[in-house]
C-alpha cells in the first residue's frame, strides 16, 4: 500500500471517527443545564477545533507508523482510544466522573507520545503539543464541571 494511501486511511480513521463520535454524541439538553466554569467556550468552538486536532493527530500518526516507531506508535494508539472514549463517557453516559479518568488517561497518553517520539520522531512530538495544551485546558474544564455539578 502506498504512503499516501496509508495517510488517507489515518486521515479517515482520526477525523473521520472523531466527527462521528462527536455527532451520535451530541451535547444536548443535559450540557445546557450543567453550571459551567467563567472561561467556559462557547459550544462554537469545539467543532473547528476538534476538526484541526484531529488532523493532527491522524498526521503525527502516520509519521511515527511510516517510520515503524513501536513505542511511539503504542503511546498513539492508546490516546486515540481515550480521545474516543471520552465523548461517549461525558455525554453519552454523562458521567463527568468517569470522564475525568478518561481524560487525564487522554493526557498521559499524549505526554508519553510526545516523550518517547521526541528524539526519533520530533515533528510529531511537536505537532502534538496544541493537542496537549488543548486537552489540558479540557480536563480542567472536565473537572471544573465536575465540580460545579456534583451529581454528575
Amino acid at each position: 500500500m502506498s504512503r499516501s494511501m496509508v495517510l488517507l486511511l489515518f486521515l479517515v480513521l482520526v477525523v473521520g471517527g472523531g466527527l462521528a463520535i462527536g455527532y451520535i454524541t451530541l451535547p444536548g439538553e443535559w450540557y445546557a443545564s450543567l453550571v459551567k466554569p467563567s472561561f467556559n467556550p462557547p459550544n462554537w468552538l469545539f467543532a473547528p477545533v476538534w476538526t484541526v486536532l484531529y488532523v493532527i493527530i491522524a498526521l503525527a500518526g502516520w509519521r511515527v507508523w511510516d517510520r515503524g516507531l513501536a513505542s511511539p506508535q503504542q503511546f498513539w494508539w492508546a490516546q486515540l482510544l481515550f480521545n474516543f472514549l471520552w465523548s461517549p463517557s461525558f455525554f453519552g453516559l454523562q458521567q463527568m466522573g468517569l470522564a475525568l479518568v478518561v481524560i487525564v488517561l487522554l493526557l498521559i497518553s499524549i505526554i508519553g507520545f510526545i516523550k518517547v517520539s521526541w528524539r526519533t520522531e520530533r515533528t510529531s512530538a511537536i505537532l502534538f503539543l496544541p493537542y496537549l495544551a488543548w486537552v489540558a485546558f479540557a480536563t480542567l474544564l472536565n473537572a471544573s464541571l465536575y465540580w460545579l455539578n456534583p451529581a454528575g
